[in-house]
């Protein structure tokens, strides 16, 4: 198949565009030799035809849907100018990948927004890593410069460029600080903060506003960073290259001057710069004529400000910086100096004497004003030996101004980049190595280009020329690794253009000698070109406009370019004249007298020139374009004698929008970096590059016969010439197949084709075996529906043959039921009848015998009615009597009651508050119930006088009734008037019964509802304690969470600094024994005595002082000696007068002076028996203070516990608000009560410390002899003698070896020591247990020391160190005792408990670096490169493979790739190590949490930064690597302490890369799933991801942005990050268990140990 063949329908092809450069188009047909048309259906759906005069006319095609985003143009099939524009479109827009390999050049396109991927976690995640591994980034660049100089040991240089505004200088900064965090700067202040600090001065005096940029560099700079033997970054160095100095004279329309002027200026208000007489910038001639004063959204103050700050940084003294500001104000002030023209044609010019510019300008340099206003209007010649003095023009004089100020401007810049330079220059001799980073100007063109344009563009011809050969050189290198039969490759070199500008009688040539004619003008020099390179001899890159003669037109490598010649001569040129360069000499200022004085001594570059009256013979040598010349010549010196770097930075738009492309901006700026150069070299040869293995497993298919993995070679040397006619479009190399441009794509379309037939006939099989299916099934189908037919029938025979029978018995049935159910009918009814005929005649004699028996019971009721009739009245008379006088009582206690009731006291009483009226409620409840008892007894009292009475008078009824009887009935005695008013008085009884029971009732229903308001009451408090309760609970968990967290990060922060202690501590200790070496080099010295004694103790030595605490490193002396140089002196030498020699009297009264504000004059006057009378009286006044104190104390306890008390009744009994408020304010007495006694505290503790201090001072035996107790008797301890102490510390730490101290039983020499000083502190020797347990403590941090890199002794010291300090904190004095058996010890040992704990610390780190360091380089090949499933991912390659660039460090084939069994290896070596020493389980959990959690943010990075392992058969590998490692931390129970829980962002993103990606349906299951990962990171992946064969389609646009609006809506606390922070270390807590007690009859000793001098005790 033929190129032309690819021209067929559906084909993807370019074609221009004016407006997109190239837009893309689908073939509707076929496309035929002769055909003068193409039928096309353009991107927007139109339909359009494109012309085509011969096949050279087709336009390009377009690459396959799988290579699109591909980080590697080179790798594109079709390689031309649309396929890069279309890819870097793509990749910016779509992925938001602002890098780009494009072969050994990163592209990198500003976005014009902050990202994420900048952060420390994204350098650990490129160092170290190859670069074709990885995505494209600044860091993968600066990676591969420094693992190539430190491998290969050559210089390397990166080599920035682009347009102004296109990210250059913040490349650079990146490159700068990849350098310094991977080099790891070891001076104090690091070289990248020093390099950073200069930014601000660099912009300062070197950017300025233009058309394109707001900060645009006007200069270059090549930065060279010195490594050493380690790859430490060790100094810098900076160069820079021709400073635009034209701009401090003039600025074009829209533009400013440099930012340090309008700082200055906004600045004016300052104290300290009021005398520089500023004033805004629009009243400046050099500021004001761009029109431009100021830059939106920055603030030239606050810039000033960074500006003099970096100055500090660098060693610049406020002094010299005020000096460096009124040299640059003075320029200000020099270009409003009015000169004015005079004589008659003008050619004479003067400054007034009052002129007040050049007054302030002489003021502020310290010159003399008339003669810089003299030599500004006068020039002096030399004329036949004697010297004259012309006067100028007032534009001459101008020009001499202006000359100035640009002189004096580039003198001041120039002795900046010095003094940056002495600040970044290396203190610790040559560097073995550097790489240098040059950040450079691009290809310019404006509309108007002059001198500065034509240098810059000279510059960037020079260095596309090294970039073309460089490019041409790494294709050679290829094939000739590759042993290719090649031919020279041809490509565009720009050499011609170089000769036409720098060659012999060349652009620059010209203009040199045009600078030494006399008369030379621009006119001259631009007759000089046209007739020396458009007459004589015409150059194919020179041209002449043609509507100018002023002009001329290069054609450089980019564009063409119109320069106009303009102050060509006068930029070139850059003179100052003498006189006025002497007057600056003999300035006053001494800054500006040094700018000057070295003007004659260094050759500086692109400073200019000093014209003299007598022309110098050398004077071309000092034109700007002869230095600039020899500059960049110096530098291409350095970059071919160097490995070079490519960074091309693009400009997406003008408009400085975020992520926006312009396609014509951005294809002008490919053209001009060199981007499509390096494309059409490529093209030139064989871009395609696969090795054997990736062809073999992309186009197995294609090949024939069964084929194995292992003859991929020989299958594809079989298979292309087959496939491939052409023999010249590919070739075999070493290890690679090679194609052209093209060939890919041919090969892909003969793939597609063979997966077409295959797939046709795999179609029309599962079409026949579908058609078969279908057949049985229709068969099968149809037997069975006539066998259920069949069924169906005869079961509805039977079926109607069932329902006949059923119904002859339903008739049956029914007839029979119906002649029952009337049979059944009549008899009911027949005795229904007989039933009420028998009832009406029994009704009827009922009723006979009650009206009877109502005759009889009336006659009763009427007998007994008349009997009751005459006791109810005798008893009415009774009751009435009663009631009378109760109700008198009843209304004097009523009218009691209510006076009471509307008395003030009483509502006084009632609005006391809740508590009281519950309690009057309670009582008067109380009172009511015993009102009720008295009642109930007085009842019963009555009730037994009533009856008593009522016996008497039934007895007299019945005796009155017998009288009655006896004798006739007697007349009635009562009259009428005493029955009427015995009535009365009833009812009127009865109406005062029943007021007085309704006000009973009332009563009652009061009593009820004060009962029920009190329930109510009881419920709302019970309800109000239950809130506050569960608010303080609440409170509680929050704050305890809180403190929680605080003690974690402060823990955290505290290791951290034990760990940069630990650092210091090491490097103090090279530090030393290299000063130690060169001492024994130069001869031995002699030491003092006392020195040799307290510097160099006994082997082992105690515990130093660096060994303790971190403020040991402090470099000021210790208030106070601390206690091991004490300990050292007692221990060394035991006499009164060796202490004194360490610890002198001087020295303690200094410092008692200074805690006592005393001035030392008197001090030292002060006798010791004063400061003994002085002692007496602070110990007796403490005496009195701590009496005091705990009197107040017991009585501040016993106010708070009756406080307490009050407060719980107050709480209890809703006490009322004024109550609330009196105790609030007892407890605000309290409260500062309390704060008063803590600071009488805290001053007790301070005389406290001062008398212990003062006991110190004066009687230093009893200080170092305390009064202590009489130690207990302990017995089964060991007893270790002073002699022996040193041989026991070396037998049991110092000397053990591996194999025997593995041996051990688990803490033996800790448990060993500790009864050792144990014994010591018994026998009542106190210094010998200190000293002891002092000693330990060093010897075991050697010990750790001295296996830095041994997982078993560090574990083994670990627990040795942990048991030791438990031990010691059991059984301290300050710990409370936890059994009988524990006895504490006499000695205070805090401050080496402390040591302890801090050397737990550093044993557990040092155990967790060991690990870390042996599992950094595998974690990522073992968890995403290794593949435990065989096969998964081997059944098709991936096309778009970026190629690995020349040059590069290539993998060795032959070394096994790290798998997951080495990392679980080395996790099983850790599990072993503490195990065997029998740490605690959460210890271990700890150590794991923390491994795991660098296994998982590795990998994780890892993943996010290389878009090969995006996809999903690498996420099943993956996947099932994590859970093989989940395995193995739950087979050995670390899943408890969340070691399992720290691999969730890892598992997340392999699901993610496993599950549907195409719906929204799709797009919220990942959004739910996802939890851990943070929005950036899923939109991360799902962009990275890349299918993993033809079946697997790309993720869309639009799915990624639907994930985007869901994710929307979910809120993350924390900011948003991409790479998770490798860096990040949990905090170590070690739980406190005391230990069981032992004896020395319990340890089980080996005879291996040789401690038999040890005596048991």
């Amino acid at each position: 198949m033929t190129s032309m063949e690819l021209y067929s329908k559906g084909a993807s092809v370019w074609i221009p565009d004016p407006d997109a450069v190239w837009v893309s188009g689908l073939l509707l047909q076929d496309y035929n030799p002769g055909e003068k048309h193409l039928l096309l259906q353009l991107s927007d759906g139109t339909e359009a035809q494109y012309p085509v005069v011969s096949p050279s006319d087709l336009p390009p095609l377009g690459n396959p849907d799988i290579l699109e985003g591909g980080n590697d143009l080179t790798a594109l099939s079709f390689l031309h100018e649309a396929a890069v524009l279309h890819n870097l479109r793509v990749r910016f827009l779509d992925y938001s990948s602002i890098y780009t390999y494009c072969g050994i050049v990163l592209v990198a396109i500003n976005p014009y927004d902050q990202l994420p991927i900048y952060g420390e976690e994204v350098i650990d995640a490129y160092s170290g890593q190859d670069m074709a591994d990885m995505e494209p980034h600044i860091f993968s660049v600066a990676e591969e410069a420094y693992r190539t100089m430190t491998r290969e040991e050559k210089n390397q240089s990166i080599i920035i460029s682009g347009e102004s505004g296109s990210g250059k200088t913040v490349s650079a900064k990146f490159t700068m600080r990849y350098f310094a965090v991977v080099g790891g700067a070891s001076q104090q202040t690091s070289v990248e903060d020093r390099v950073l600090a200069s930014n601000p001065i660099m912009e300062s005096i070197g950017n300025a506003k233009t058309t394109r940029n707001d900060n645009s560099s006007r200069f270059g700079k090549y930065i060279e960073i010195g490594f050493g033997r380690k790859g430490d970054i060790i100094g810098a160095n900076m160069r820079t290259y021709l400073l635009e100095k034209s701009r401090v004279v003039f600025q074009a329309s829209a533009e400013r001057n440099y930012h340090i002027f309008y700082q200055l200026c906004a600045s004016r208000e300052l104290p300290e710069m009021r005398s520089l007489k500023l004033d805004a910038p629009e009243h400046f001639r050099y500021t004001s004529q761009g029109g431009e004063m100021q830059i939106p959204g920055t603030d030239d103050l606050s810039d000033l400000e960074r500006t003099r700050n970096a100055f500090t940084v660098l060693g610049v003294q406020p002094d010299q910086q005020m000096e460096l500001f009124t040299i640059l104000s003075a320029v200000l002030h020099l270009g409003n100096v009015n000169i004015q023209a005079s004589g008659r044609n003008s050619d004479r010019s003067y400054i007034d004497a009052d002129d007040r510019p050049l007054a302030v300008f002489s003021k502020l340099l310290g010159v003399e004003g008339p003669q810089m206003a003299h030599w500004l209007c006068h020039r002096r010649l030399a004329v036949g030996g004697e010297l004259l003095v012309k006067p100028v023009s007032g534009q001459q004089a101008v020009e001499a101004r202006d000359a100035l100020a640009k002189h004096i401007y580039g003198q001041l810049f120039s002795w900046t980049v010095q003094r940056l330079n002495s600040a970044l220059r290396s203190q610790r001799g040559q560097a073995k190595s550097f790489t240098g980073v040059l950040d450079i100007y691009g290809f310019e063109t404006f509309d108007r280009n002059s001198f500065e344009q034509f240098c810059i563009n000279y510059a960037n011809e020079k260095l596309q020329q090294q970039f073309n050969r460089h490019v041409f050189h790494l294709e050679q290198e290829e094939y000739v690794r590759e042993e290719l039969a090649w031919s020279r490759i041809e490509f565009s070199d720009n050499q011609q253009c170089i000769n036409l500008l720098d060659g012999h009688l060349g652009l620059f040539d010209l203009l040199d000698e045009e600078c030494r004619m006399p008369k030379g003008s621009d006119e001259s020099y631009v007759l000089k070109l046209y007739d020396q390179h458009l007459t004589s001899k015409k150059h194919p890159h020179f041209q002449k406009p043609r509507m100018s003669n002023s002009a001329f037109v290069v054609l450089h490598f980019a564009d063409t370019v119109q320069y106009e010649c303009d102050g060509f001569l006068g930029k070139n040129r850059d003179t100052v004249f003498e006189e006025l360069i002497n007057i600056l000499k003999a300035s006053q200022s001494e800054l500006v007298a040094e700018l000057f004085q070295q003007l004659g001594t260094a050759s500086s570059v692109a400073n200019g020139s000093v014209r003299s009256g007598k022309r110098a013979a050398r004077e071309h040598k000092l034109t700007v374009g002869f230095q600039f010349r020899q500059s960049l010549q110096m530098l291409m010196d350095t970059l071919n004698n160097t490995t070079p770097h490519y960074v091309r930075c693009i400009k997406p738009n003008d408009l400085k929008e975020a992520f926006m492309f312009d396609p014509r901006r951005t294809v002008q700026q490919l053209r001009a970096c060199g981007v499509l150069e390096t494309i059409r070299i490529s093209a030139a040869g064989f871009p395609s590059r696969w090795t054997y293995e990736e062809f073999f497993s992309r186009y197995r298919l294609l090949l024939r016969g069964a084929q194995g993995q292992e003859e991929a070679q020989a299958s594809c040397r079989q298979a292309l010439p087959r496939l491939i006619p052409d023999p010249d479009q590919y070739c075999f190399g070493k290890t690679k197949v090679f194609f052209r441009a093209g060939q890919v794509a041919l090969l892909e379309r003969l793939r597609a084709e063979r997966l077409r037939v295959a797939a046709v006939i795999i179609q029309s099989r599962v079409t026949g075996w579908l058609a078969r299916v279908r057949y049985t099934r229709i068969r099968w189908a149809t037997l069975t529906i006539q066998r259920y037919c069949r069924g169906a029938l005869a079961r509805r025979l039977a079926l109607t043959l069932r329902y006949t029978k059923a119904a002859v018995v339903i008739q049956k049935t029914y007839r029979m039921v119906a002649v029952r159910q009337l049979f059944l009918l009549i008899r009911q009814a027949t005795i229904t009848i007989q039933a009420f005929t028998r009832g009406t005649s029994a009704r009827r004699r009922h009723r006979l015998l009650v009206a009877e028996r109502a005759a009889v019971v009336l006659q009763a009721r009427v007998r007994g009615w008349l009997a009751r009739r005459s006791y109810g009245r005798v008893r009415a008379a009774v009751v009435f009597m009663q009631c009378c006088a109760r109700r008198g009582a009843a209304r004097r206690e009523l009218m009691t009651l209510k006076t009471e009731a509307r008395s003030v006291e009483r509502f006084r009483e009632l609005n006391k508050g809740m508590e009281v009226k519950l309690m009057q409620l309670q009582l008067r409840a109380d009172q009511e119930a015993r009102d009720g008892a008295a009642l109930k007894e007085t009842l019963h009292a009555e009730r037994g006088a009533t009856s008593a009475e009522l016996e008497a008078l039934r007895a007299t009824v019945q005796k009155l009734e017998s009288q009655k009887r006896d004798k006739p009935p007697p007349c009635p005695v009562i009259s009428e008037k005493e029955v009427e008013e015995r009535k009365k008085a009833e009812e009127k009884a009865a109406q005062e019964v029943l007021q007085l029971t309704q006000e009973l009732q009332a009563l009652q229903r009061e009593k009820d509802s004060f009962c029920k308001e009190r329930e109510d009451l009881s419920a709302r408090l019970f309800d109000h304690e239950k809130a506050q309760e569960e608010c303080v609970h609440q409170a509680v968990s929050h704050a305890s969470a809180g403190l929680r967290a605080e003690l974690d990060e402060e823990r955290r922060k505290y290791q951290g600094l034990l760990r940069e202690f630990t650092r210091l501590e090491q490097r103090y200790d090279n530090l030393r024994e290299m000063s130690l070496l060169t001492e024994h080099t130069k001869g031995h010295r002699r030491t003092d005595s006392t020195q040799s004694l307290s510097l160099e103790p006994h082997s082992p030595t105690p515990l130093s002082p660096q060994s303790l605490t971190p403020l040991s490193l402090s470099p000021f002396p210790p208030a106070f000696p601390s206690p091991e140089e004490v300990r050292r002196v007692s221990v060394t030498s035991p006499s009164v007068e060796r202490r004194a020699s360490v610890w002198s009297i001087e020295t303690p009264m200094d410092r008692l002076m200074e805690m006592m504000d005393v001035a030392k004059g008197p001090a030292v006057k002060m006798k010791g028996e004063d400061l003994a009378h002085a002692y007496d009286a602070v110990r007796v006044a403490n005496k009195f203070l701590e009496s005091q104190l705990r009197n107040q104390c017991s009585q501040t306890e016993e106010e708070l516990e009756a406080l307490r008390c009050q407060l719980s009744q107050a709480i209890f009994g809703s006490s009322s608000a004024a109550q609330q408020q009196e105790l609030q304010g007892l407890l605000e007495a309290r409260e500062q009560e309390c704060v008063r006694l803590r600071r009488e505290l805290k001053e007790l503790k301070n005389t406290a410390s001062l008398r212990r201090l003062l006991a110190q001072v004066f009687d230093p035996e009893t200080s170092s002899c305390p009064s202590r107790t009489k130690p207990a008797a302990v017995t089964g301890l060991l007893e270790c003698r002073k002699r022996d102490e040193a041989k026991l510390l070396k037998t049991l730490i110092t000397d053990i070896r591996g194999d025997g101290a593995l041996s051990l039983p688990p803490g033996l020499p800790a448990s060993v020591l500790f009864l050792c000083v144990r014994q010591a502190d018994c026998s009542g020797d106190q210094t010998l247990a200190r000293s002891l347990c002092s000693a330990t403590v060093t010897a075991m941090k050697a010990a750790l020391k001295k296996h830095s890199n041994d997982v078993d002794m560090t574990a083994l010291w670990l627990k040795n160190t942990c048991l030791l300090h438990d031990l010691l904190t059991q059984h301290s004095p300050k710990q409370t005792l936890d059994s009988d058996d524990v006895v504490p010890l006499t000695v205070d040992l805090s401050d080496l408990i402390r040591a302890l704990s801090d050397l737990c610390i550093q044993a557990y780190q040092q155990l967790l670096s060991i690990t870390e360091k042996r599992l950094q380089n595998i974690i990522v090949p073992a968890l995403l490169e290794s593949e435990n499933i065989p096969g998964l991912s081997g059944s098709a390659g991936k096309l778009g493979t970026s190629r690995k660039r020349a040059g590069s460090d290539p993998r060795s084939a032959g070394v096994d790739a790290p798998t997951l069994a080495a990392v679980l290896r080395e996790l099983g070596a850790l599990h072993t190590a503490l195990s065997r020493q029998d740490l605690p389980p959460t210890l271990m959990e700890q150590a794991f949490n923390q491994l795991t959690f660098l296994i998982s943010a590795s990998a994780f990075n890892s993943l996010l930064l290389r878009k090969d392992m995006c996809c999903w058969s690498r996420g099943m590998q993956i996947r099932y690597n994590v859970s093989l490692l989940e395995e193995w931390l739950r087979s050995r129970g670390l899943q408890t302490g969340g070691a399992v829980a720290t691999l969730e962002h890892l598992i997340q993103a392999v699901q993610l890369l496993q599950a549907g990606k195409k719906t929204e349906s799709d797009a919220r299951a990942l959004v739910q799933t996802c939890t851990a990962l943070s929005s950036q990171q899923i939109v991360k992946i799902l962009t990275l991801y890349t299918p993993h064969s033809d079946l697997d389609e790309r993720v869309t646009v639009n799915f990624i942005r639907t994930v985007q609006g869901l994710l929307k809506g979910r809120s993350e606390g924390q900011p948003p990050q991409l790479l998770m922070d490798v860096r990040r270390v949990f905090p170590v807590t070690f739980s406190y268990s005391p230990p069981t007690v032992f004896r020395a009859e319990q340890l089980v000793i080996p005879d291996s140990l040789k401690i038999s001098f040890l005596r048991r005790a």
